[in-house]
């Protein structure tokens, strides 16, 4: 009669902690904010393939950074007066306001997005020079950049079926949970 309660107790004890587990599963403990994002964002998308996501979100990311860069910006007076003119426009505030989302939710990432912000803003320059010379204009390149990118990620998105509010969530925090590919995959914290 002992071994038989034994057992039934030690198969109660073993069901408990396999409850336990699936518990931990579904519902993990975050400690901030941007590792529940991450998971989120793993569940989805991480199966399919990283590299494809990475070239798509540059190129999504970079064709919209150009157009926000290419929307006139009033002349103000003061800016003229001090020759800075051309150093502000409606770019500088994208990259304002994209790197403090990023900062309060991982600072060593949104370090890492603002390098690459700093590569893509070279190369809209460089096509203002194109465009100024005679070559395209830089509204048409990077329109068609940003939508081969968004029509490469929502095609890569879609092999996991994705919802509309899950391909906002990878438009907006892709580039930084990219970023933290990196990192894991180089072994350092953000």
């Amino acid at each position: 009669m002992t071994i038989i309660n034994e057992y039934c107790r030690f198969i109660h004890y073993f069901c408990q902690m396999k409850k336990n587990v699936k518990s931990t599963h579904q519902n993990p403990q975050f400690n901030r904010p941007v590792e529940k994002i991450f998971f989120e964002l793993n569940q989805v998308f991480g199966s399919g393939n990283y590299l494809a996501y990475a070239i798509f979100m540059i190129l999504f990311f970079f064709g919209l950074m150009g157009l926000i860069w290419m929307i006139p910006f009033p002349k103000l007076t003061i800016l003229e007066r001090m020759n800075a003119q051309t150093f502000l426009n409606w770019g500088s505030f994208f990259i304002a306001i994209v790197i403090y989302c990023y900062l309060r939710l991982a600072p060593t990432l949104s370090y890492a997005v603002l390098f690459s912000i700093g590569i893509m803003s070279y190369f809209i320059v460089q096509l203002e020079y194109v465009e100024r010379d005679g070559g395209p204009t830089v509204v048409l390149v990077t329109s068609i950049l940003m939508l081969i990118g968004l029509i490469g990620l929502w095609f890569s998105a879609n092999k996991q079926k994705v919802t509309i509010n899950q391909f906002t969530k990878l438009l907006t925090y892709g580039p930084v949970w990219l970023w933290s590919k990196v990192f894991t995959k180089l072994n350092w914290k953000f």
